[in-house]
């Protein structure tokens, strides 16, 4: 037992400071330890599951009141605006502030697009000209197919001769020794001695002298064979003396190709001497790829004349001489596809009397099919020709996705239904303009967005949810998000397009009518008009939504579309500059607002601006969006409804200044003495 540490009564033996410090070792420092542990991991847990905690936790706490509660099937949105969905009825638009209307999730409200549309799009004239969207017809087109491809220039192998020994002997003088020498018809290559030739002469002479006949003959014939004529024949009988060398002569015009002999050598009967090529025609051979097989007319080869039964010219060009061109008649068709190139062969027999072209030399050859040879080819067989002219659509019209070709066509005004069709291969104009001719999908006369397609196409891809964004296609998808237009919509076009849809007899009711009494807004824009007959009286309105109120209140109706027809303006009415805009439903709540809005700016500003009244862009009345900004355009300050609005009134600054003056003209918005 140590003397530092005095024993206890309970335990004589151990010293107390051992005990506890024993136990704190064992027990409260892995304790303490383990805590830190369980905080660290209900920290992680807590960072994990932050997002499941934070949904159970609104699940319990949001009161279920209304028919809102429990109800998964179904959905709100903006007619006017179908990206705009909402699953209560509490939300309203963000764009155009009007209550949602209750539909089925995935149910459309429109019908659904054309066959052969893949989507619609509608776009305001200031993003049209935006975008340089330009329009065209379908038209017929005079067009051509161009083949262009690679060549070589080669001997017309017809015109190839090889000189040979007819008899053995030996070479003892070359005329042409060299070559690539330019040779003509009959010049003398060669001398050849020869002992047969030497001994034949003799037997003729021999023949001859003894009258016999048969000898003479034979020995005729001989000298025949190894090329002598008849005339050289004669000049030796007359001279009475054996020839003993053999003059060889060129069997053509043309230069020699190869010489295998020299001065002083022994040939056997046989043996070449000499290769000569006539120049003044040769052979163009081009490679053509297996896709432009179907552009050479059907047909076969003349079994007399060897050449394709069709005509086709090519004209060719060489790095030699640019500039110049030459041309010539197809005259072959290889039969088979060479496996490695993947390339069929065809010949063209060029004439080349300057020798310009020469073997060896590569070429670019352009084939070029009109329009009488096309319908001749398995490619033309479905072209649609009137008069020699095919239906097509530029090149700059076609979005080519990969699976499928799709053409932008104009439906209705600043509207375009992207058309899925089916298209040929290239044809140029005689201006070298590409065209696709139209197969199937697209008729005579159809208006198509020949400038602007791709930044429509891309605007679609980029945002899905434009590929919508029409008068009636409302088909968007559970979740869809608020899209807010950085342009002005095109509200003339838009009820015109709603109005369209309409039979004719209502659509002249509905036009007369112009305003709906709910809403107190246009007709037309919020799809299209809904019919109701109430007392025995036509009434339209703009969407479901209002259709209880009037049908609660309809003598009260008319007189409101009486009253809307007499203080308003025919917006419909041609050559409208400033169409009205449209007078939102006002209460109190929102009159507070705007005031609120309007004295965030000056003095001056905000005296100004509720001088404007409405936005020039989106006319909404200014300070409904939140504190206007102020621009200064045409040497005016035009106030605007948001900063979105911003871009649209730069672009067009005189238009956006001059409608801004207009509204000035209309009833003020706020009620005079200062209350609401």
């Amino acid at each position: 037992m140590s003397a530092s540490t005095p024993p206890t009564a309970a335990n004589p033996g151990v010293p107390p400071n051992r005990i506890y410090r024993a136990f704190r070792l064992a027990v409260l420092v892995p304790l303490a330890r383990l805590r830190f542990l369980f905080i660290l991991g209900a920290i992680g847990v807590l960072i994990v599951k932050w997002d499941d905690l934070v949904a159970r936790y609104e699940k319990y706490t949001r009161p279920a009141t209304g028919a809102d509660a429990g109800d998964h099937d179904h959905e709100y949105f903006c007619p006017m605006h179908p990206t705009v969905v909402r699953d209560t009825s509490k939300d309203k638009c963000p764009i155009c502030f009007m209550p949602l209307s209750k539909r089925k999730k995935g149910e459309q409200t429109d019908e659904a697009l054309p066959a052969g549309v893949v989507a619609r799009v509608q776009l305001s004239p200031y993003r049209v000209a935006l975008a340089g969207v330009n329009t065209t017809p379908v038209e017929y087109q005079s067009l051509t197919r161009d083949i262009t491809t690679v060549a070589t220039v080669e001997f017309d192998e017809r015109k190839l001769k090889s000189v040979s020994a007819r008899v053995k002997g030996r070479i003892d003088k070359l005329f042409v020794n060299q070559t690539g020498q330019m040779v003509h018809f009959n010049d003398p290559l060669a001398e050849l001695y020869s002992p047969d030739l030497v001994v034949t002469v003799q037997n003729l002479l021999d023949a001859r002298q003894a009258n016999n006949t048969g000898l003479e003959a034979i020995a005729r014939d001989r000298l025949k064979l190894w090329g002598i004529d008849d005339k050289q024949v004669e000049d030796i009988v007359k001279a009475g003396q054996p020839v003993v060398r053999l003059t060889i002569r060129s069997p053509i015009d043309g230069h020699v190709l190869k010489k295998s002999v020299r001065e002083g050598q022994y040939v056997e009967e046989g043996s070449s001497l000499f290769e000569v090529a006539d120049l003044s025609s040769v052979w163009v051979q081009a490679q053509l790829y297996e896709d432009d097989l179907a552009f050479l007319p059907i047909g076969g080869h003349d079994p007399k004349t060897g050449r394709p039964d069709f005509e086709l010219t090519a004209t060719a060009t060489t790095r030699a001489f640019p500039g110049k061109t030459f041309s010539g008649p197809l005259s072959f068709l290889f039969p088979h596809v060479d496996t490695e190139t993947r390339t069929l062969t065809v010949r063209f027999d060029v004439p080349n009397k300057r020798h310009e072209l020469r073997p060896g030399m590569t070429a670019s050859v352009t084939l070029r099919l009109t329009h009488d040879l096309l319908a001749k080819t398995a490619a033309g067989a479905r072209l649609q020709s009137r008069d020699g002219k095919v239906l097509a659509v530029p090149e700059a019209a076609v979005i080519d996705t990969g699976a499928r070709k799709v053409v932008y066509r104009q439906s209705l005004p600043n509207t375009f239904d992207g058309v899925a069709v089916e298209l040929g291969a290239k044809l140029h104009t005689a201006e070298g303009a590409v065209f696709f001719p139209v197969l199937s999908g697209l008729a005579e006369g159809d208006r198509i967005v020949a400038a602007g397609s791709f930044l429509i196409d891309a605007e679609t891809r980029l945002n899905p949810a434009l590929g919508s964004i029409y008068i009636g296609g409302s088909g968007s998808k559970p979740g869809a998000v608020a899209v807010r237009p950085t342009t002005p919509e095109d509200r003339d076009a838009k009820v015109a397009a709603a109005f369209a849809q309409l039979p004719a007899t209502d659509r002249k009711l509905a036009e007369a009518q112009e305003w709906c009494p709910v809403q107190r807004d246009r007709l037309g824009l919020m799809g299209v008009p809904i019919k109701l007959t109430l007392a025995n009286r036509t009434l339209f309105i703009c969407c479901p939504t209002c259709r209880a109120e009037a049908e609660a209140n309809p003598s009260e109706m008319f007189s409101r579309v009486e009253e809307l027809k007499r203080t308003r303006p025919a917006v419909m009415s041609p050559g409208a500059k400033n169409p009205t805009p449209p007078i939102p439903v006002l209460t109190p709540e929102k009159l507070e607002k705007i005031r609120t809005n309007l004295a965030k700016l000056g003095p001056e500003d905000s005296k100004a601006a509720e001088s404007q009244r409405y936005c020039p862009i989106q006319e909404k009345p200014i300070g409904s969006m939140g504190k206007p900004p102020k621009l200064t355009l045409d040497g005016k300050v035009v106030f605007l409804c948001c900063p979105a609005c911003e871009d649209a009134a730069i672009a067009n600054p005189k238009g956006t200044s001059q409608k801004a003056e207009g509204f000035k003209k209309l009833p003020p918005i706020l009620p005079a003495g200062g209350k609401p």
